[in-house]
């Protein structure tokens, strides 16, 4: 019988963990494949790998350090900017798949030293700012979200690549969870 396992508590070293990581696993999943792996979608309205790796720089630019940034501020405003999550569309358009990987790549990096740079309190964590649609979360919350925002999409790219093939496995599909979600 299997053990379900607790579920992890907040430490900014282990979400950097994830956060420092993102790039490379993306990278290794995507550089060098031909454009049917990274330019296809699972249909209409969904995004191809291509896609969330630019929402990914999006959200490097415009997300997820401008909050912390809003949250940690001595301002009395906190709210932030609304997010716009279809940005890539407009961003991406006519650069290379190596481009947007570089890029992540270095804002990542930079991001992520600034966020080591903060040396963060507790007291830091419980800090809030004011989310457009959520009201208000907590710098802890905004950076778990953070480190699984990544995951999210690190599973969503290996999903649509996975669709791909989906009518090529025959009977296996039944077995290949991934094909059915």
């Amino acid at each position: 019988m299997r053990q379900q396992l607790a579920a992890m508590n907040f430490e900014i070293s282990k979400a950097t963990e994830i956060l420092e990581r993102t790039p490379a696993v993306i990278e290794a999943l995507l550089n060098g494949l031909s454009g049917e792996w990274t330019s296809n979608s699972e249909g209409n309205g969904t995004w191809s790998p291509y896609d969330v790796l630019g929402h990914l720089i999006h959200g490097e630019k415009t997300d997820w350090i401008p909050r912390v940034k809003i949250i940690l501020s001595e301002q009395n405003d906190k709210r932030f900017v609304t997010f716009d999550r279809f940005a890539q569309f407009t961003d991406s358009k006519n650069k290379s798949l190596r481009q947007l990987l570089d890029e992540f790549k270095w804002r990542r990096a930079e991001n992520v030293s600034f966020l080591r740079r903060l040396n963060l309190s507790e007291s830091d964590l419980q800090k809030t700012g004011i989310h457009p649609e959520f009201g208000v979360v907590t710098l802890k919350q905004h950076l778990s979200a953070w480190a699984v925002h990544d995951l999210a999409h690190i599973a969503q790219i290996s999903r649509v690549m996975a669709k791909q093939y989906k009518e090529e496995v025959g009977p296996w599909i039944d077995y290949l969870s991934i094909l059915n979600k």
